[in-house]
Formats: C-alpha cells, sequence, structure tokens
C-alpha cells in the first residue's frame, strides 16, 4: 500500500502526489479517450460528450463523497474538516452514480440528446474510470476486504483501516473489483459493436455492476460503508438490488419493443 507515491519538494511547500488522485486522474482520462471515439462512431459531438463527462466527474465526486459521508455520519459530526478529506479515500461509488444519472438527465433534455444512445457512449468510460480507482482505493488503503488465510491476502496499515485489521491478511477486494470491472468493460466494448438496440450496453452495465458488487460485498470488511440489516445487507447491496430490478424491467422493454420492431 503505498498512499503516497512521492512529494515533491519546492523549498517553501511539499506536494504529495496521492495514489488515489493519480489513478482517478489516468482513469478519467482513459475514459474521455474512448468515450469520444464511441460519440463519433454514433454520430454525436465528442466535444459535447467531453463537456459531460467532466461534469459527471464533478457532480460523480460530490455525490460519492456525500454518500460516504452518511454511512459515518457520527464520525464527521464531530470532524467536520476531514469531510473534504477525498485525497485519503473516502467514495461511496453508488453515491457518485445517482448524482452523475440525475446530472445526466438534465444534460439530455438540454441538449436533446438520445438518453439510450448517451448511456450506452458512457457506460464503458464509467466501468473503465472505476476500474482504475478501485486501484487507487488500494493504494489509499480503503474499501478492504476482511481477513483471509488465502496466500494472496494483502497486509493494510492506513488509518482508514479499523485498528484490528491492521497488518492482518485481508481480500483484496479493491483489486477484485477492478478485474471485474476491467472485464465488463471489455464486455460492454464488445456488446457495443453487435448492440441490437440503443440502450443495450448501458442497460447491460446497470444489471451487472449491482451483481459485481453485491459479490465483493461479502468478501468486504469495512462495517463503515453502512449496513441497512446489519451484517447481512449493506447499503450498496441494497441500492444494488433497486438498481438491478429496474434495469432488467427496462432491458426487457427494450428488447421486446425491438423484436416488435424487427417482426414488422
Amino acid at each position: 500500500m503505498y498512499p503516497t507515491l512521492l512529494e515533491l519538494n519546492l523549498g517553501f511547500i511539499k506536494i504529495p502526489l496521492h495514489t488515489y488522485g493519480l489513478m482517478i486522474a489516468i482513469g478519467f482520462l482513459t475514459a474521455i479517450s474512448f468515450v469520444r471515439k464511441l460519440a463519433a462512431r454514433n454520430k454525436v459531438n465528442p466535444d459535447l460528450v467531453s463537456d459531460l463527462s467532466f461534469w459527471l466527474l464533478m457532480y460523480g465526486f460530490v455525490g460519492a463523497r456525500i454518500l460516504f459521508v452518511i454511512t459515518r455520519l457520527d464520525y464527521f459530526m464531530q470532524n467536520p474538516l476531514d469531510i473534504i478529506k477525498v485525497w485519503e479515500g473516502g467514495l461511496v461509488f453508488f453515491g457518485g452514480l445517482i448524482a452523475s444519472t440525475a446530472y445526466s438527465v438534465f444534460f439530455f433534455y438540454k441538449h436533446k440528446l438520445s438518453p439510450w444512445t448517451m448511456i450506452d457512449i458512457l457506460s464503458p468510460g464509467v466501468v473503465i474510470a472505476h476500474a482504475f480507482g478501485r486501484i487507487g482505493c488500494l493504494g489509499a488503503g480503503c474499501c478492504y476486504g476482511s481477513p483471509t488465510n488465502l496466500p494472496w491476502g494483502i497486509k493494510l496499515n492506513s488509518e482508514l483501516v479499523d485498528i484490528s485489521l491492521r497488518a492482518v491478511p485481508l481480500h483484496p477486494t479493491q483489486l477484485y473489483e477492478s478485474a471485474s470491472l476491467f472485464i465488463l468493460f471489455a464486455g460492454l466494448a464488445y456488446i457495443g459493436k453487435h448492440k441490437k438496440f440503443a440502450g443495450q450496453v448501458g442497460l447491460t452495465y446497470f444489471m451487472v455492476y449491482p451483481i459485481i458488487r453485491s459479490i465483493i460485498e461479502i468478501f468486504r470488511g469495512d462495517s463503515i460503508r453502512g449496513f441497512l440489516i446489519d451484517g447481512i445487507l449493506s447499503t450498496s447491496q441494497f441500492i444494488s438490488i433497486l438498481v438491478f430490478i429496474t434495469a432488467a424491467l427496462v432491458l426487457n422493454y427494450r428488447l421486446n419493443k425491438s423484436g416488435a420492431h424487427a417482426k414488422r
């Protein structure tokens, strides 16, 4: 675990380069490059998609941080200044997804863009950015796993790790999720080239990611992420269920509608 990769000493000030921030930046730039190509392929202005991506990053950060703060409300009530320390980790992805989705609806309406085409363009970008972000989580020491005897268990000493779990072999849940997301990215890219209707890529993402997240949650050890049913149903698993059901219903509707048009 390397929360700080290096520190630039300018004499009068020291500027740290945090692993978490670096991986977020790499993920965002990679996502921008890919979605611009998808936009051009779908006859959407790439510059417009770049603008949207920037704002989605901003709103995503805010939403992800807000949900994280809510899950640790007692701590942040006592340490309010820590709310702004996002470079130390502490984001709940679903909070960012909800916030950025809400802004997207407004953006699509304002610029008269097809929501179905846009989620097909943006979803792979979200996935690849998220995959790099989880590597950043490992660097920061957040989103860690539960104790394990498996040979690939990792030891973390971050202040974000519960003191009883520091220096204890833990499931590398950050890498589990990152690897799953890279695979999902490849799958979405493939579907994008062979999709039968607009929205298929995005709706597939909204169905598959909740499954990935719900499984990863089983191996997570950071109880601060919040539970609706203590030790049984985490906040993220509950949201995953809602997202999966909604996406499945919409995907079925779109698939049937696509089939009906094909028969005409």
